[in-house]
């Protein structure tokens, strides 16, 4: 599509753009490409690169801008990422040392924006709506606690208010009669299969099964898909952004309704490692002036979910992507060793 003088050029305007934040001229160009061609030679190339869409001109310069075509372009072709140093690796390790998974998801986060200085996103693993294990504990007469262990190991806790005492017996038949008949199905299922099942037990269990089965749902069903967002206030500093408040209330609307930042970190599970999303190419970014960039997490060599960084489409990609590739590992390796 391009030779190798309009490649050279549009990756030193790129990099240039990126580094100095002004539309970038011939001269400019002559000066940092390393190409032995006159100022007439490249504003011709530079006229090509406009005819196809790869930079544009703003009205009030004689220098040029990528598009988001061009950045598209730059990121797949000519980027050349540069590895974290040793010491931020370091940082990063440490951090991520937290017993409790949604700990390390909110550290992950935080490390993600502290590093590149932009937003940080941690989508939170998919759970399994089904249980491995139940238990009952009585609190006082009529309240039991409902504890629920998941098929990825969490436990959640929910408080059952009864309308009668139950003995420990009691709740021991319970909860060893849910293990035994309906561990790994979710609590909607339980809830299908116990319908048949209800007129042959007491109605004392009988009620205690129903309200199981209510909290149980609510607690899985409370804990599905979420972002952790850290640092989106930061990107109110970044100038590219801060200039036009219409689309920056955009942004943040997509931080707090998270529905399209949560279909595109979706998207992300199936890659094989970082993706970029230029803005204006996905209608769930909401702006052209911003790119994400993700990678998938896994527990056990299983992907579970998505993290990256929101930023401006005139970000150092060169660092951030290796920022979002290396937490993404030790956030890997932190929770398969949890």
């Amino acid at each position: 599509m391009l030779n190798d003088r309009a490649r050279i050029l549009l990756k030193t305007l790129v990099e240039r753009y990126i580094s100095e934040g002004e539309p970038v001229g011939s001269r400019t160009l002559s000066k940092h490409a390393g190409l032995d061609l006159s100022p007439a030679s490249i504003r011709n190339i530079m006229a090509d690169l406009e005819e196809m869409g790869f930079v544009t001109s703003p009205h009030t310069s004689a220098g040029r801008i990528p598009t988001p075509r061009g950045y598209r372009f730059f990121v797949d072709t000519l980027l050349t990422v540069r590895p974290l140093a040793q010491v931020e690796v370091n940082q990063l390790e440490h951090s991520l040392t937290a017993s409790d998974p949604q700990r390390l998801m909110t550290a992950a986060s935080t490390l993600l924006s502290d590093l590149s200085r932009f937003a940080g996103l941690v989508m939170t693993p998919r759970r399994s709506p089904a249980f491995r294990q139940i238990e009952f504990l009585s609190l006082s007469d009529k309240r039991i606690l409902l504890i629920i262990v998941t098929m990825e190991g969490e436990v959640e806790n929910r408080v059952i208010v009864t309308e009668q005492p139950y003995s420990a017996a009691a709740l021991t038949e319970a909860a060893n009669y849910f293990n035994q008949n309906f561990a790994g199905h979710s609590f909607e299922q339980v809830r299908n299969k116990l319908r048949d099942e209800l007129g042959r037990m007491r109605d004392d269990i009988t009620r205690l099964m129903a309200a199981a089965v209510d909290a149980g749902s609510q607690a899985l069903d409370a804990s599905q898909d979420n972002v952790v967002v850290s640092g989106s206030r930061k990107l109110l500093d970044v100038q590219d952004l801060s200039s036009n408040m219409g689309s920056l209330r955009r942004l943040f609307d997509a931080f707090e309704k998270k529905t399209g930042l949560l279909q595109l970190l979706d998207q992300s599970r199936t890659a094989a490692g970082v993706q970029i999303f230029i803005g204006g190419e996905s209608e769930m970014l909401p702006l052209d002036e911003c790119s994400l960039v993700t990678a998938p997490y896994s527990v056990d060599g299983q992907v579970v979910g998505t993290l990256g960084v929101v930023g401006p489409t005139r970000m150092a990609y060169e660092r951030v992507v290796p920022i979002v590739d290396v937490t993404a590992k030790l956030l890997s390796s932190a929770l398969s060793h949890h």
